[in-house]
């Protein structure tokens, strides 16, 4: 992590990264928007048979993005899925704001009673799996193929199986 990785916010969403270009072609952000969608016409009351096009659009994109995250997980702005293809998530997981996923990470159930919960801007490497009840701190970087079991304090880099601590950085405040 560099010196610019604190200009992410933790805190705050980011929703350009999760916006769609005029001629982009990403399955990832489609799978964001319909998810995005299908929520805030829940939070408004909308009838679930008007919903429904939403829920074919969430299949559709599920299925050209090769992603499994469903239409009622928790996540905060500013996700970003650069490749999408294998990643999953429980429905019950928390993702703070400004979070991002790579290829073939799964986020679920583990020998620890829980599910995880994810801080913000919390980069999860390719094939890295998150599982059980453990809290991921803001400003992380788990490494590829890492499997983390355990909690990771803020500005933590993890790495290995089990994930283990390589790097610790403090955290500006907030201002």
């Amino acid at each position: 992590m560099d010196d610019f990785a604190w200009l992410v916010s933790a805190t705050v969403p980011d929703w350009s990264r999760e916006e769609l270009g005029r001629l982009e072609w990403s399955p990832g952000k489609q799978l964001l928007r319909a998810i995005r969608t299908y929520q805030r016409l829940v939070a408004a009351g909308v009838p679930r048979k008007l919903l429904l096009p939403w829920v074919a659009a969430h299949r559709y994109w599920s299925v050209v993005s090769g992603a499994d995250i469903p239409l009622t997980v928790r996540i905060g702005g500013g996700l970003r899925l650069p490749h999408p293809s294998g990643v999953v998530i429980h429905p019950e997981v928390e993702l703070g704001p400004n979070c991002q996923l790579m290829q073939q990470v799964t986020l679920g159930v583990g020998s620890r009673p829980g599910l995880p919960q994810l801080g913000g801007h919390v980069d999860v490497g390719a094939g890295a799996r998150v599982l059980g009840g453990v809290r991921v701190g803001d400003h992380v970087q788990i490494g590829a193929n890492a499997v983390v079991l355990d909690d990771v304090p803020t500005g933590a880099t993890v790495v290995g199986i089990p994930a283990r601590i390589v790097r610790r950085r403090s955290v500006p405040e907030a201002g």
